[in-house]
């Protein structure tokens, strides 16, 4: 038979044994690249591992090592997908109401990734799902506050910026140890064909309202720039006109100022002068001649024909001039010579 002390040996072998034994299982774990490790000693995480590689620790169940994902996850709201991709069928998330009393057919991605392991694993039993209701509500709240048309235009951008606010207020107020990156509607649909139909000829009415509005303005803004321009025209003409009504006006002043001082010299000259002045403008093409009337036969001196006689001999005489001094410099040259 066996003593005491060879089965209390035996014990504390078997106690040895199953603690390597533990410590060979439970004892070591490996974190990859794309993960992050946290360490659970009695129930309190102490340690976060985010470096690669293997790593060891105390057996169950003084410590555990629970190994999470460090990467992006994806989070689908309002459909589900194929094995290729595509969308499959909408379920009772996707439809909701907007603003303005419309049914749409909405679903989104959420990017989010696991930033405090300790909340994570023990502040919720469900943390994916509580996630998902919280991005599934800051949806409809934001498309509940928003018109059909902005949803299926150009506001996709400010309802996804909104959505991403209100989700990540949810979660600081939840604790669930994950931070969201961003969020992005898919696809944004009407319930039915005939619906469909009628919004796509409510949008291209819209579009071409736009275009004629476009159109009429660059009409009205070129039309208006061809009046400017014949406005400042108009202007420039009529003030150059100004200017020059009001010289020939001072000309013309200083013109009389001068004819009423001569006049106020020489009265009688300055009578007879006008009257001839004004005479040669009446009939500027009118003969002149002088007549001696005290003789029976009439004597005259014809004034224009001997003005004009004058004027013809006194230029034939240039030109003998001119061709005397031609043939002196040809002859004093040919002298030189």
């Amino acid at each position: 038979m066996l003593s005491i002390k060879q089965i209390i040996l035996g014990f504390f072998s078997l106690i040895g044994i199953a603690i390597l034994a533990l410590f060979l299982v439970t004892g070591w774990y490996t974190v990859d690249e794309s993960e992050q490790a946290a360490l659970i000693t009695f129930g309190r995480v102490d340690e976060t591992i985010t470096e690669p590689g293997l790593k060891f620790k105390l057996p169950w169940p003084i410590q555990k090592a629970e190994v999470l994902p460090v990467s992006t996850n994806s989070l689908r709201v309002g459909y589900e997908t194929t094995e290729e991709g595509e969308v499959a069928e909408y379920n009772d998330e996707a439809k909701m109401i907007t603003g303005d009393e419309n049914i749409l057919f909405v679903d989104l991605v959420v990017q989010w990734r696991i930033t405090n392991p300790e909340n994570y694993l023990f502040n919720a039993d469900d943390p994916e799902n509580i996630l998902y209701q919280a991005s599934s509500a800051s949806l409809r709240g934001v498309i509940g506050n928003s018109e059909v048309d902005d949803v299926l235009t150009d506001q996709r951008a400010e309802i996804e910026g909104t959505v991403l606010e209100s989700l990540t207020e949810l979660l600081e107020q939840y604790q669930i140890g994950v931070t969201v990156l961003d969020v992005k509607l898919q696809n944004v649909e009407l319930p039915t064909e005939e619906v469909r139909k009628a919004f796509t000829a409510v949008t291209d009415a819209r579009e071409e309202r736009l275009t004629k509005i476009n159109e009429a303005k660059k009409y009205r803004n070129r039309e208006m720039n061809e009046a400017e321009g014949e406005k400042d025209a108009v202007i420039s003409r009529a003030e150059g006109k100004k200017a020059e009504r009001i010289e020939r006006a001072r000309g013309e002043a200083s013109r009389f100022t001068a004819l009423y001082n001569e006049y106020i010299n020489e009265p009688e000259v300055t009578r007879e002068r006008l009257v001839l002045e004004t005479l040669q403008d009446v009939l500027p093409n009118a003969e002149l001649y002088i007549l001696d009337s005290q003789q029976d036969t009439v004597n005259y001196l014809p004034i224009r024909p001997l003005e004009r006689q004058s004027g013809e001999a006194s230029v034939e005489g240039k030109q003998k001039t001119n061709e005397s001094k031609k043939s002196g410099e040809k002859g004093g040259k040919e002298d030189g010579r």
